[in-house]
């Protein structure tokens, strides 16, 4: 029986005896932990003379029954004192780490140092790719062709249906309000213009942009942060293998080359959908809105929205692949980064259709 830990409540007195561990009172430690609780600590006389052992598990939890404080009426061993003092001795009552307040120019601050260390990685990655490419250059044989391949594949070919579906939805959205205002001014065959130059000229780009970096730049970067948590890059890196050739060159050119492709397929499907719903609305046929089309959109339009779709492809995949590198050995800096990546990289879209916009306003215009 010595080695069960036991617990007798006497008039005014409290009798602790038997082995006091943690493995000992597993069996019970619901049932102990409510007894001792329902002993007022102050009042009583704990008897504790007939412990025969004691560890720190069961000291902490007559420490806390105590109120963290020492009862007037105490009856232990010594050896077993010292153990309840070791105890004592801990900060039992951590104080509230201090409060930080807030301050605006310390927050935008804050917010301007990451936004430049970013840049800053980010250019040296895009340093690293022309080093990469001199010397794929000079040696042609290390070009990671199936890489580059399979990325198009899933960055381009994959995101078909979806960006097809959005496409016909957007064109046909705004076929149907354009008609509904030229309607009242009699201008219904200006519809082919403004679903030509808005189509072609920005939305085509930029809805494809939007769609591929949630879509192939959050999957990039999570690709890349499994990677870092694995400690597959440095396996790489470990074997003598460029990481930068291997993983994310291919990831970059592979989402450059198909972007143009997919900005032309989703905005034929968008202007598809655009034409239905101009021969519903304003009984325009399908052959004369393909006849007026080029001459009411110049070709230069269409070059614009795929130089857009070039450079938007390259941005996303830079901003992916940095983002990705940057993911530390857990879960929650690879949630992290994917979401910054995400949230950047429509940023920074968003920003060069901007400059697009400025730089070719005199171009396409007919």
């Amino acid at each position: 029986m010595n080695g069960i830990p036991s617990l007798h409540v006497e008039p005014g007195k409290v009798v602790l005896a038997g082995q006091w561990t943690l493995a000992a009172m597993l069996p019970e430690l619901a049932d102990l932990q409510s007894r001792l609780t329902a002993q007022p600590a102050a009042s009583q006389q704990w008897d504790l003379s007939g412990l025969t052992r004691l560890d720190s598990a069961a000291a902490v939890l007559l420490w806390r029954t105590w109120g963290n404080a020492w009862p007037e009426n105490l009856l232990i061993a010594d050896l077993h004192r010292q153990v309840l003092g070791r105890v004592a001795e801990l900060p039992h009552d951590m104080p509230p780490p201090p409060s930080r307040p807030f301050i605006l120019p310390v927050f935008l601050g804050a917010l301007l140092l990451k936004a430049v260390a970013n840049l800053r990685g980010m250019i040296a990655l895009f340093g690293q790719l022309l080093f990469d490419l001199v010397h794929l250059v000079r040696y042609p044989a290390d070009m990671p062709w199936k890489e580059c391949a399979a990325n198009v594949y899933k960055a381009g070919a994959q995101a078909m249906p979806v960006t097809a579906l959005v496409g016909f939805l957007i064109g046909v959205t705004i076929s149907y309000l354009s008609a509904l205002q030229l309607k009242g001014f009699g201008a219904d065959l200006f519809i082919i213009n403004i679903l030509g130059i808005s189509i072609i000229r920005e939305l085509g780009p930029v809805l494809v942009a939007v769609l591929v970096a949630g879509r192939s730049g959050s999957a990039m970067t999570a690709q890349i942060g499994v990677m870092r948590v694995t400690e597959e890059i440095d396996a790489l890196s470990t074997m003598g293998i460029s990481r930068s050739i291997r993983v994310v060159l291919p990831k970059i050119l592979g989402l450059t080359a198909a972007m143009p492709l997919i900005v032309l397929w989703t905005s034929g499907v968008a202007l598809f959908g655009g034409m239905l719903a101009a021969m519903l609305q304003l009984d325009l046929s399908l052959v004369y809105f393909l006849e007026n089309l080029p001459l009411a959109v110049p070709v230069s339009n269409l070059l614009i929205g795929l130089g857009k779709g070039l450079v938007f492809g390259f941005v996303i995949a830079l901003v992916a692949c940095h983002f990705g590198l940057r993911v530390k050995p857990n879960t929650e800096s690879l949630s992290a980064n994917t979401t910054s990546a995400v949230v950047t990289a429509i940023t920074t879209v968003i920003l060069v259709d901007a400059i697009f916009a400025v730089f070719t306003r005199h171009i396409g215009v007919p």
